[in-house]
């Protein structure tokens, strides 16, 4: 997309706004089945938690992708979307039976993270297909804040407990047809990665009726200018080999699943916001934007980096800008970051606004949360309006009595 057409879709659509570039998310979706192209079983199971809006869900359904979810409230979005039940996969943490339950009778595939829970449902429904989720005490990425595989980690079945993993599914006679493995974000290293996959090979030899095996994902993508990303056509090659080599060992071809979210989306996504305000003071100049972290969290929560610029004049001369937003607390996108001269009124775009971003966005200060664009074919389309007075209402109940009964 071009600078143009972001700042059209500001003016026809108004600010803060997220857009979403499809022939982005297209781009990296094929880039992912092309680097596993030789592995002849491969599904691709978008993380819906990433970025949930049903027509990204419909977009991704169109090129071919399954949905993976974390609660049964997407489930009931990717089935909302047109999705069928064998093509979505629940992996819940820290949930009741009672949800698992309830998830598992829509005829979605489940896939269960401790021992508890696992000999209680293999107990009722020893016949209902079930993934198991390992977790193998391997951070492939660099932040203990996204990375789900350390040893503290509250996602998973430690690769420690596999014997008594091993037993449960013994006793209960349970019907396991597949194995999971999540590391975290940001894989910086594939070696990494392909150490924690011979865990999960060497785990799967313990159950001889496995249809697949979920390698999870986390794949690096760029946040900023010469940044290192992970090398998934080099990771194809290596871990499509290995995966083929253990398929004629275990005597079966088994389907090889990927669950990317940032992956897909992150770099096709733009949040656009408005300067409100320049304030200078006596060691800084702030940009005070119309948002906040109650529409971006990331750099407050990770201090994560979103590359930001000034598409409203892009060639002025840069000057240093501390980037802050409307929110009664400290929400800061940006320390002392060097920017294209900004003025009240200019549209500053925010890169990598994709994933993780309008999904964890929320209503705190009062305010509405921002419309969606998705740049399909040329045309923004609007795909989700921005929130009005009434939104905030919406299910809110009066007292049933006046204060003066009080």
């Amino acid at each position: 997309m071009q600078s143009k057409d972001l700042l059209q879709l500001t003016e026809k659509f108004g600010s803060p706004i997220y857009v979403y570039d499809a022939e982005k998310i297209q781009s990296q979706y094929n880039r992912l089945t092309k680097a596993f192209s030789k592995v002849d079983k491969l599904r691709i199971n978008y993380a819906m938690k990433a970025l949930s809006n049903v027509a990204i869900l419909e977009l991704l359904k169109e090129m071919g992708a399954g949905l993976d979810t974390v609660s049964i409230q997407e489930v009931l979005l990717g089935l909302h979307a047109g999705y069928a039940p064998e093509k979505i996969f629940y992996t819940p943490n820290g949930v009741s039976l009672e949800e698992i339950e309830e998830v598992n009778a829509m005829g979605v595939q489940i896939n269960i993270d401790n021992l508890s829970i696992l000999e209680q449902f293999g107990t009722k429904h020893p016949n209902v297909p079930v993934c198991i989720r390992i977790n193998p005490h391997v951070m492939a990425g660099g932040n203990t804040n996204i990375s789900v595989g350390h040893i503290d980690s509250k996602f998973g079945i430690s690769i420690h407990q596999l014997p008594h993993l091993v037993r449960i599914v013994e006793n209960t006679k349970m019907n396991i047809v597949g194995i999971h493995m999540h590391t975290g974000s940001d894989i910086l290293d594939i070696e990494v990665f392909l150490y924690a996959a011979e865990i999960l090979f060497d785990a799967a030899k313990n159950f001889k009726d496995l249809e697949f095996l979920d390698f999870g994902s986390g794949f690096k993508v760029p946040y900023k200018k010469d940044d290192i990303e992970t090398d998934i056509e080099e990771l194809g090659k290596k871990l499509s080999k290995r995966f083929k080599a253990f398929c004629l060992e275990y005597g079966k071809e088994l389907t090889l699943i990927f669950e990317p979210g940032k992956f897909l989306v992150s770099e096709a996504g733009f949040f656009l916001a408005k300067v409100n305000v320049v304030k200078q003071t006596t060691s800084t100049v702030f940009a005070g934007i119309d948002s906040g972290f109650n529409h971006l969290i990331r750099p407050m929560l990770y201090g994560s980096q979103h590359h930001i610029e000034n598409i409203s004049h892009p060639k002025g001369k840069e000057r240093f800008y501390s980037v802050v937003g409307y929110i009664c607390e400290t929400d800061t996108f940006a320390n002392n970051r060097r920017i294209s001269e900004i003025k009240e009124g200019d549209i500053l775009c925010f890169r990598n606004a994709g994933a993780y971003c309008f999904s964890m966005a929320s209503n705190y200060n009062s305010r509405y949360k921002p419309a969606e664009v998705l740049w399909l074919n040329g045309e923004g389309h609007l795909i989700r309006a921005h929130e009005r007075f009434e939104d905030l209402l919406l299910n809110q109940i009066p007292l049933p009595v006046t204060t003066a009964a009080i």
